[in-house]
């Protein structure tokens, strides 16, 4: 049984959103889910299940980083989760991105130390599961809600030397890179290897060329519009049998 997430199989759905904030789990859960149980607080890492449109759907904290995120995907994995959306803000450095835009991920570069550990040092491409992406494209859409494409890129910095916010930023954009986060390379690379469906829309908080943020009250508008398309997607994906 899983170690730090302590709960038991039949607590979590097979769809489960993973935000690395608590409080933002506990927020997702109130707000949106219809019946939200908490069903783990082991290390403040709250978890929920509740249902949406009907359908059984959880969300769990992460935490923030890959080491954490791994840690957790690992054991939902074993709990019986089938399909993980993290939901969670960015730093953009792409061209025409705004604050609180979405970004649906289509990969992420792993320039984390945990995927590299993964595979040894071998190459590796984490990519997000196609019918996820394709969904979410789809319900922005439908939604109305203005969105990105493309690749991200995972880090264990926050707070990295100067001359890495500036030319650093710039070179990964160069590459086509949209935006850095902290867990989507290993969120990937441990769905693959699971045979599991994984995905990654995240909110712009801040733009890293300009060094500005989204005021609070602006992200959590930003947030709640992510969170709206990350439960159609799953109501998509339910009638497609994933």
């Amino acid at each position: 049984m899983p170690i730090h997430v302590r709960a038991n199989k039949g607590d979590f759905a097979k769809y489960c959103l993973l935000p690395g904030n608590p409080d933002r789990a506990k927020y997702v859960a109130e707000k949106f889910f219809d019946n939200p149980k908490l069903v783990t607080e082991y290390r403040r890492m709250f978890g929920y299940t509740g249902t949406y449109k009907g359908i059984p759907v959880s969300v769990q904290t992460t935490g923030m980083g890959c080491p954490s995120a791994a840690i957790i995907t690992e054991e939902l994995i074993m709990l019986g989760v089938k399909n993980f959306i993290r939901i969670g803000t960015c730093g953009a450095i792409g061209k025409g991105l705004k604050l609180i835009d979405l970004i649906i991920a289509t990969g992420s570069v792993p320039i984390d130390g945990t995927t590299k550990s993964l595979f040894e040092g071998d190459p590796f491409a984490p990519v997000a599961s196609f019918p996820i992406v394709h969904a979410a494209v789809h319900e922005s859409e439908k939604l109305g809600i203005k969105y990105h494409t493309g690749l991200i890129a995972t880090s264990d910095l926050f707070y990295g030397p100067d001359p890495e916010i500036g030319e650093g930023a710039e070179k990964w954009a160069k590459r086509g890179v949209l935006a850095f986060e902290m867990e989507a390379s290993i969120l990937f690379s441990i769905a693959v290897r699971a045979g599991v469906n994984a995905g990654c829309l995240l909110t712009v908080s801040d733009i890293v060329s300009e060094r500005t943020r989204a005021e609070d009250s602006e992200i959590a508008k930003g947030v709640d519009n992510m969170t709206k398309v990350a439960l159609e997607t799953i109501y998509q994906l339910e009638t497609m049998g994933k």
